[in-house]
């Protein structure tokens, strides 16, 4: 069964960010965009290559009205002496979210229960809280933050223009299509 257009549920959980933490609800998704980037554990190896990656274009996201939540299992905690031990993840500036009961993991079915770890999935959420756009990964293959914003922006563009579809490799000012009669075949 598609996760495309599942509403996440309510959730409260404590993330680390800038020196702090800080509690995240479901609420704080209402109004803009978010990708929920789960991953399965801190202190791994393909993990903080992801995350720095994502630090790498966070201001592209912001850009766009996109906030970033890394997501794993782990606490708030563990997530504070990783941002405190590694010289990639030190740089992060996004909530990282601790799930370590699952809840989001469970909601969004990426929760590996016999080992009470995450896959290592992507979820973009539309300013109504729904998903619009996810993908699950094996674990030990890292995802690109350049691919993920296109797939944010061409999101973004379907979500305000949805009589318009965009091609593939579409980007930002790209040609799009409209689909209609006259179009079948033509492509």
């Amino acid at each position: 069964m598609s996760l495309n257009g599942k509403k996440v549920t309510d959730f409260s959980l404590q993330a680390y960010q800038k020196g702090a933490f800080k509690e995240i609800t479901s609420h704080a998704l209402e109004g803009k965009w978010s990708v929920f980037f789960f991953y399965p554990a801190d202190f791994t190896f393909v993990c903080p290559t992801e995350l720095g990656d994502l630090q790498d274009k966070y201001e592209d996201f912001r850009k766009i009205n996109c906030e970033i939540y890394s997501v794993s299992c782990d606490t708030h905690f563990v997530h504070k002496a990783w941002h405190e031990s590694s010289a990639t993840v030190g740089k992060v500036e996004f909530p990282m979210i601790g799930d370590p009961t699952g809840i989001l993991a469970k909601d969004l079915d990426v929760y590996i229960e016999d080992a009470g770890l995450a896959e290592r999935g992507t979820f973009v959420i539309n300013p109504e809280g729904k998903v619009v756009l996810y993908e699950v990964s094996a674990g030990n293959i890292g995802r690109n933050a350049d691919e993920l914003l296109r797939k944010v922006q061409a999101a973004q563009f379907v979500h305000l223009h949805g009589d318009e579809v965009c091609p593939a490799k579409w980007k930002p000012g790209s040609k799009t299509l409209k689909p209609g009669f006259d179009l079948v075949g033509k492509i």
